[in-house]
């Protein structure tokens, strides 16, 4: 029971040996549905000062989940720590720390899911070369931020990132109101003194 891995790995899903793309890469075995679970990610939860003070190889398979906390692998990689990025992901989050696909899946399409979904610092932030046509060229801690990936990926972001959208949201329609109600007041005159 010991040598049984904590985290989870679909057995739909394998991972594959890919020199080019990290080193490792999982794909699917066979057809994978909508809203498939994927991935669950296991670790030890350790804040963003401790993850400083960790190796880069240790950085680079962790997964942020909340706010100054991330979910590392002290020991060897699991299989869903080699779920790759790319900017035109075929899988998202469900919560936390599980990855369910966000749309069908053919047998030998490599598994994916795009960092903004979950990173939210810069502990890794990297120049990308995934090849989408959506491509970002470099993949940031910001990139939660995008307009454009809160529709893409609506429901499919970790819960603390939802959060901060909400949030951005409401400042966001705050400013455009506060805009339209400058363009609508009449301008008003004041003397000094008054």
């Amino acid at each position: 029971m010991s040598d049984r891995p904590n985290s989870f790995l679909s057995p739909k899903c394998e991972v594959h040996l890919t020199p080019n793309r990290g080193g490792h890469t999982v794909v699917a075995r066979g057809a994978i549905a909508k809203g498939e679970l994927l991935v669950v990610w296991s670790g030890t939860l350790v804040t963003g000062e401790e993850l400083n003070s960790l190796s880069p190889t240790v950085r680079r398979y962790c997964l942020q989940v909340e706010e100054d906390q991330y979910l590392v692998s002290l020991s060897d990689c699991e299989p869903p720590d080699y779920v790759n990025h790319s900017c035109s992901p075929n899988a998202g989050l469900s919560g936390q720390i599980a990855l369910v696909a966000m749309r069908d899946i053919a047998a030998g399409e490599e598994i994916t899911y795009d960092y903004a979904m979950s990173d939210g610092s810069p502990y890794d932030e990297f120049a990308c070369s995934c090849g989408s046509p959506h491509c970002r060229g470099h993949v940031s801690g910001d990139d939660w931020r995008r307009f454009e990936l809160w529709q893409r990926y609506a429901g499919y972001f970790s819960p603390y990132l939802q959060r901060r959208i909400a949030s951005e949201k409401v400042l966001r329609a705050v400013a455009v109101k506060r805009r339209a109600y400058r363009r609508k007041a009449p301008a008003v005159n004041v003397l000094p003194g008054e």
